[in-house]
């Protein structure tokens, strides 16, 4: 018995792991089905799957925030959460922020108050910044700077973004639909 479970073990093809699953979620209010690896990250999907680019990839290990987005309204590392995690929930990227040519008023805040340099890091705090100005319109400096203190921004635009996302605030931060 033994040496027939063994001699079929070694007539049979190599295991080499789950293949991929079709994997459905909302991105940006648009329902997306997937093929994708289970290990697959959120960060990696939106990116090399789906070519939305906006959001980066950074240090891939959730201590920068270059990945952030939105889960289900709440911000969220995407280089920390597997895609599967997301399954039948809705991500919002920075691609999905603006209304057509309306900019959210972080994103143009951003933009008026030159919170931007290289621009590597600015999209996961625009999310960061746009979802505390969504929950809090009367956030104050320290709010702001909590709700960044784990972007890393090599350029040292901090005291712009601070300044922005109180501009946008002031302004009434909303942008209809968003969430």
């Amino acid at each position: 018995m033994v040496q027939s479970t063994a001699q079929a073990a070694a007539s049979a093809p190599p295991v080499l792991g789950p293949d991929p699953s079709a994997l459905s979620l909302t991105i940006n209010g648009r329902a997306v089905t997937v093929q994708a690896d289970p290990g697959t990250t959120l960060a990696e999907l939106l990116r090399n799957h789906l070519g939305m680019t906006g959001t980066k990839i950074g240090c891939d290990r959730g201590a920068c925030s270059a990945c952030t987005v939105w889960l289900d309204g709440e911000v969220a590392a995407s280089c920390m959460t597997l895609a599967f995690d997301a399954r039948g929930r809705k991500v919002t990227t920075i691609e999905g922020l603006a209304r057509g040519d309306e900019l959210h008023p972080v994103q143009r805040a951003f933009v008026e108050n030159d919170a931007l340099q290289c621009g590597f890091c600015t999209p996961g705090m625009v999310m960061s910044c746009a979802a505390l100005v969504e929950r809090n319109p009367k956030c104050t400096l320290e709010d702001v700077k909590q709700a960044v203190s784990g972007h890393l921004c090599r350029c040292g635009t901090y005291p712009n973004v601070f300044k922005a996302t109180l501009a946008a605030a002031k302004a009434g931060g909303k942008t209809k639909g968003n969430s």
